[in-house]
């Protein structure tokens, strides 16, 4: 199936750069699919505010509203309103809305929300790694390190590594599944003088 990929623009920039649509987002791709009613008791919001940025943000193309199909008989009183991701990702090219004086607050709060919710769950894994099954520990992994490439060998460092785990994605899920966190970043180092 083709990923649905939504290039990011000064609009849906803008559009995102709030806390709780952030996080909207994050728990969305984690559960794949949330009640107003759940996501708000997770957020600890009302659905009155939930419900209003759901709305922005399926404006702008991020989520969507669908029917859940469960059986009347589960459901009490009014029809739950159920929603999910309507983008497998979310994509940016280089660093040009950090040049737009209408951009560069919004894009700097998302990449810094971007990198705190990187580091913390990196951290909750490196807190909790022992009470997870020996095999788990022994599946996960975490690496840096550093390479000397030019710009067009970096790039083809990144678009192989985002290669690979878009073909693990294709991959049947076995019995014993979980959703897997991959990070990894591309980037020059500043030990040396800029060109």
């Amino acid at each position: 199936m083709a990923r649905r990929t939504l290039e990011m623009d000064a609009s849906t920039v803008k559009a995102l750069a709030h806390p709780m649509r952030v996080q909207i987002l994050r728990i969305l791709r984690l559960r794949k699919k949330a009640s107003v009613t759940s996501l708000a008791t997770e957020l600890g919001e009302t659905t009155g505010a939930t419900s209003y940025h759901l709305r922005q943000l399926a404006r702008h193309g991020f989520v969507e509203e669908f029917d859940d199909s469960a059986p009347p008989e589960k459901r009490s009183g009014r029809r739950q309103r159920w929603w999910r991701m309507a983008v497998d990702e979310l994509h940016t090219t280089g660093f040009g809305f950090m040049d737009d004086a209408d951009t560069r607050e919004a894009f700097t709060f998302l990449l810094r929300e971007d990198l705190d919710d990187r580091g913390r769950r990196l951290g909750n894994w490196f807190a909790t790694a022992r009470e997870w099954p020996e095999e788990w520990q022994r599946a996960s992994s975490d690496m840096s390190g550093n390479l000397e490439l030019d710009p067009i060998q970096t790039r083809a460092l990144a678009d192989e590594l985002a290669a690979v785990v878009a073909r693990y994605r294709d991959v049947e899920p076995g019995p014993d599944t979980r959703i897997v966190d991959v990070q990894f970043a591309v980037f020059p180092t500043d030990t040396d003088a800029r060109p």
